[in-house]
């Protein structure tokens, strides 16, 4: 939900036109890693979600074997009535794949009159692709407040947008601002994807795009990148 895909090729020039030789690039979001899995060299991905940061190790370990061809409703309701009991990168993978909108958990995506499973084939084929680009990737499952950073880094944070469609939780926005400003104050090089950002934070670069948060509005939203 809410994809970096297709604007990776216009941010990542700008969060990483001043990185040094061995610099780790931090990801406190990380998500799908559809930007992490576009960058090479040290590399952390950080989620608060534990059942999406066991998939992403599997498949940085090359363990793939799990991924189905297709998910039935009554199996997407079992494995959403069982999470705490069935396999955590199993859990996930459903969780996202077979749901409408790439929400976690946000209803069964209905297969198409033939039968295909267009959602699981296609997030199945994803996690395949990327499988070699996250090798290396060191995954954390931890809250971003967690993250622990010595030497200055490159962050670049996608959170959950302000006034959009919540990813899991509840997400408590002037908490993140009041913390990039001190990972800027600790040395870090720090990035943020949003549609708005306070007064101090610079935006880089901004784009009018149509993303799975925005297909029923009227209006395209604009993609910022901030810094400060």
């Amino acid at each position: 939900m809410g994809s970096k895909n297709r604007i990776a090729k216009y941010i990542l020039p700008i969060i990483l036109k001043d990185r040094k030789e061995g610099q780790w690039y931090v990801e406190p979001f990380c998500g799908g890693c559809n930007t992490l899995d576009k960058v090479t060299g040290n590399r952390v991905g950080c989620d608060s979600n534990e059942y999406l940061i066991a998939l992403l190790d599997a498949v940085r370990d090359n363990d793939l074997s799990f991924l189905p061809d297709a998910i039935s409703e009554d199996e997407y309701n079992y494995i959403k009535d069982n999470q705490n009991t069935l396999p955590k990168k199993q859990v996930a993978f459903c969780g996202f794949n077979a749901t409408f909108g790439a929400k976690w958990f946000g209803g069964y995506a209905r297969p198409r009159k033939n039968g295909y499973n267009r959602d699981v084939i296609c997030g199945k084929n994803e996690l395949i692709r990327q499988q070699p680009l996250l090798a290396g990737v060191t995954f954390l499952c931890k809250s971003y407040l967690d993250l622990k950073l010595n030497k200055p880094c490159i962050i670049y944070c996608d959170p959950p947008y302000e006034g959009t469609t919540k990813y899991k939780d509840k997400f408590n926005h002037a908490e993140l601002w009041a913390w990039c400003r001190r990972m800027k104050a600790e040395g870090h090089t720090i990035f943020i994807s949003e549609y708005n950002a306070p007064d101090d934070f610079k935006c880089v670069w901004q784009k009018e795009i149509t993303n799975s948060l925005s297909l029923k509005d009227a209006l395209k939203p604009v993609e910022k990148l901030f810094t400060i």
